[in-house]
């Protein structure tokens, strides 16, 4: 019989960095092993930070989500399937952060899976700064995660007081609580950097099983309570985007944003960057995809689009962009370059260019925001008229 491996966590607590390394330590120990990345939404970002585990003792499969919780459980159930005769050593199964766990024992526990699979360890993994605000619907969540888990496993301990620790310790047990569920014995937790960890703490972990307790079962329909957004195609610097993802959890009419992960490109490298509330993760990968992906309950997509695609621009940063030379190797003219030979092939004597492009930039950018996004006033295409009439006034006044 094949065991499979449940690691829960919830959104942003760092499944996919524990799986990388307790996978390794599998793969090292002779197992070979087969790794199922299951994700809320449409775009599993996860998956592409396992790649390097990928090998003749490694093999990944990804269940995409998008669709409601039995489309899903029929999706996961048939991958199972198609792996039970690839002769794994074990599975493991990475679900999304905002998975149930009865889920996971009601498929291996039916026809034909109980042939080939049997339950190995269920983790859950909790960072140790845990946003304190959940809502009823998180926090059971939460609850039913770490209620079958054979070991709790505390993520970012390193960068977190013993304090904050002893807070979400007794914050998991009153969300056990809550549900009616048993207190945490001290014997299931793991408190420990990952760093250190050991071949005897990783055996330690192989053999944590699970257990048997329970909660009460909330309803409820995860899809309606939690929703996840994607930008595509930005173009930040890591600092912008730091500061415009932070700007985002703290603006309440934003929505209660849990987790913002994704990818960004600096220098022909790629990064990926994961936010919660309390912590920053960056990392360089070897290959990304240009998508920021925003979860939480109750988001409001047009304010978080505002929020990412707003400028801030000072005249400084404005002054410096325009400057820039273009490739050599290029034809290409510079904005301001361009803007100039308008200027001149049309006699207008401006006092001062640059202040004068600044100021149509910044007039643009921030009134067509409203019409792009709500068609307010206008749409974009009746708005445009009086755009372009301002911007005439502009140039004759010669500023």
């Amino acid at each position: 019989m094949v065991k499979v491996d449940l690691i829960t966590g919830f959104l942003g607590s760092g499944k996919t960095t524990f799986i990388k390394k307790y996978a390794q330590y599998l793969i090292d120990q002779g197992y070979r092993i087969g790794i199922i990345e299951n994700d809320f939404g449409a775009v599993n970002v996860d998956m592409m930070l396992l790649q390097d585990l990928e090998s003749e003792n490694c093999e990944l499969e990804m269940v995409a989500g998008a669709c409601d919780k039995d489309c899903h459980q029929r999706r996961f159930k048939t991958k199972l399937i198609s792996m039970g005769m690839r002769d794994f050593d074990r599975v493991l199964v990475e679900p999304s952060g905002i998975f149930d766990v009865e889920e996971f024992f009601d498929v291996l526990h039916e026809e034909p899976l109980t042939n080939w699979y049997e339950i190995g360890n269920v983790f859950a993994i909790v960072d140790a700064s845990l946003e304190k605000n959940l809502s009823k619907e998180a926090s059971y969540l939460l609850a039913s995660q770490i209620v079958s888990a054979g070991k709790i496993i505390l993520s970012k301990v390193d960068t977190t007081s013993k304090e904050r620790i002893v807070e979400t310790i007794q914050q998991m047990n009153d969300a056990l609580a809550l549900f009616h569920g048993k207190p945490l014995l001290q014997e299931r937790l793991k408190i420990k950097k990952w760093d250190e960890m050991t071949q005897e703490d990783y055996q330690e972990l192989l053999n944590s099983q699970y257990t048997n307790d329970y909660i009460e079962k909330l309803w409820f329909n995860q899809n309606d309570a939690f929703q996840s957004l994607y930008y595509m195609n930005n173009r930040f610097n890591q600092d912008e985007f730091i500061q415009k993802i932070n700007h985002i959890f703290k603006d309440q009419d934003c929505g209660h944003v849990m987790r913002v992960k994704g990818f960004y490109q600096k220098e022909k490298h790629w990064y990926e960057i994961n936010m919660t509330q309390e912590n920053t993760s960056i990392q360089e990968i070897n290959q990304g995809q240009d998508v920021i992906i925003v979860i939480g309950e109750e988001l409001n997509k047009n304010k978080i689009l505002l929020k990412l695609i707003s400028k801030n621009l000072s005249f400084g940063l404005f002054n410096s962009a325009i400057s820039k030379l273009p490739d050599i190797e290029s034809n290409e003219e510079t904005l301001y370059e361009k803007f100039m030979d308008t200027v001149n092939k049309n006699n207008i004597n401006l006092k001062n260019p640059k202040v004068t492009l600044f100021t149509i930039i910044e007039l643009v950018s921030s009134t067509a925001f409203s019409s792009i996004l709500y068609s307010e006033p206008l749409t974009l295409e009746e708005y445009k008229p009086y755009l372009y009439s301002i911007i005439r006034n502009i140039l004759r006044e010669k500023i």
